[in-house]
């Protein structure tokens, strides 16, 4: 687990651009902050057109309908219609706000255009170094892009107004020493800003990713105990080799039963069922055999029943079957399906000749009673009639011996 989490932590660290080492992890990040990436683009360039055409009410206040105002005009509007264009490009394909071609080409024309106003501007020095701080600032905070392009038209930036300070518009060596330091200073607080921003959104982000497989780990434990917890609660409560309820459970689910009979006013059924001579054929054939007799005769059982009968294990080769809403009549035509079905049966490993048979005794809740024993007693005494008089055979508790009806 430590070996794990230091690995994660190595993964979420950053570089010198502010960017995560795990390349992946880089490119789910990304992804993530497209769309408000793409927002901030469009809100910028909006901001960054706008400023441009206010400008140009300025220059005319300041240069009138002259040539040099023409042309600041022009540099002015191209620099509008570029942002606008890409802004509304953005709105379409939020997707291409991290594609470097159409974000830097705007840069490049931004940048250039404002150098340009500034060569052809007769405004103060002031005025000019203002304007550079707030674009390199700009190109920090506002502009969304990747550190190393951000360097890239920052120095551009500088070093293009440090052109025009040196070869077009000379500055005193102070004032041009101070332009420096101020341009140095907010390049220095503006990389410093953006680290900060993007190493908090980063962490965040790598937060939220632990987060997340913290919880995927816990939702799959949680299954997984679920899981064994249902594997369990079936290995409690059905037999393991006939795969049907075992003695416990059928008790707890033939109580349900009595309980609805005994609201409902209806019958309620219970049958005894016990595979003939078992005990021999188990001597003879050995315990494979036995055990596969037992899950064919289960399997018999379970097929002749309605949806709502309940089948279990009594007990060695005993089944017991609980008949929702069945009298004694229903009863005894669905245990004669049952042994006419076992009887119908050919196993290939038992002789020829010798087919399996079972002997059923039933027996019905009667008004009054609410304990399932009193009824199973009675239909296990029929079973034993039943063993007595030749087994293969159904019995109906309380019914005088012509009631038996047997297959010869």
């Amino acid at each position: 687990m430590t070996a794990g989490k230091n690995e994660a932590r190595q993964g979420a660290s950053l570089n010198w651009c502010v960017e995560f080492h795990d390349a992946p992890l880089e490119a789910l990040y990304r992804r993530t902050m497209r769309l408000q990436d793409a927002q901030q683009l469009r809100y910028a360039l909006w901001l960054i057109a706008a400023t441009f055409l206010l400008f140009i009410m300025a220059d005319y206040v300041l240069l009138g309908a002259s040539g040099t105002f023409l042309i600041l005009a022009a540099t002015r509007i191209g620099v509008t219609l570029s942002c606008l264009v890409l802004a509304r490009y953005i709105t379409r394909y939020p997707a291409q706000a991290h594609r470097p071609l159409p974000l830097n080409l705007v840069y490049f024309a931004a940048i250039s255009g404002l150098l340009l106003t500034i060569y052809l501007h007769p405004g103060s020095v002031g005025l000019h170094i203002s304007s550079i701080v707030v674009a390199s600032l700009t190109i920090y905070l506002l502009v969304p892009n990747r550190l190393t392009w951000i360097l890239v038209w920052n120095g551009y930036l500088s070093f293009g107004f440090i052109l025009l300070a040196l070869l077009w518009k000379p500055l005193a060596p102070g004032m041009l020493a101070s332009a420096l330091m101020i341009i140095a200073f907010a390049n220095l607080m503006g990389w410093l800003t953006f680290s900060r921003l993007n190493r908090l959104q980063r962490k965040q982000f790598a937060l939220l990713m632990d987060e997340r497989d913290v919880n995927r780990k816990l939702q799959s434990e949680i299954e997984e105990r679920q899981m064994l917890e249902a594997q369990l609660r079936h290995m409690a409560s059905t037999d393991p080799l006939t795969g049907i309820a075992n003695r416990r459970h059928f008790f707890e689910l033939a109580e349900r039963e009595l309980t609805r009979a005994q609201r409902e006013h209806t019958p309620l059924a219970i049958c005894m069922v016990d595979i003939d001579l078992f005990k021999t054929l188990n001597d003879h054939h050995g315990h494979a055999v036995g055990d596969l007799v037992l899950t064919t005769v289960a399997s018999c059982c379970a097929s002749v029943l309605r949806e709502t009968d309940i089948i279990g294990r009594y007990g060695g080769e005993e089944f017991v079957i609980a008949l929702p809403q069945a009298d004694l009549e229903t009863a005894n035509s669905i245990a004669e399906r049952l042994r006419d079905k076992v009887t119908s049966l050919q196993l290939p490993m038992l002789p020829l000749g010798q087919r399996l048979s079972v002997t059923v005794g039933i027996s019905q809740v009667a008004h009054g009673e609410t304990r399932l024993e009193p009824a199973l007693q009675r239909a296990d005494e029929a079973l034993y009639a039943g063993k007595s008089r030749g087994r293969n055979c159904v019995v109906v508790a309380g019914e005088a011996p012509p009631a038996i009806t047997a297959k010869a």
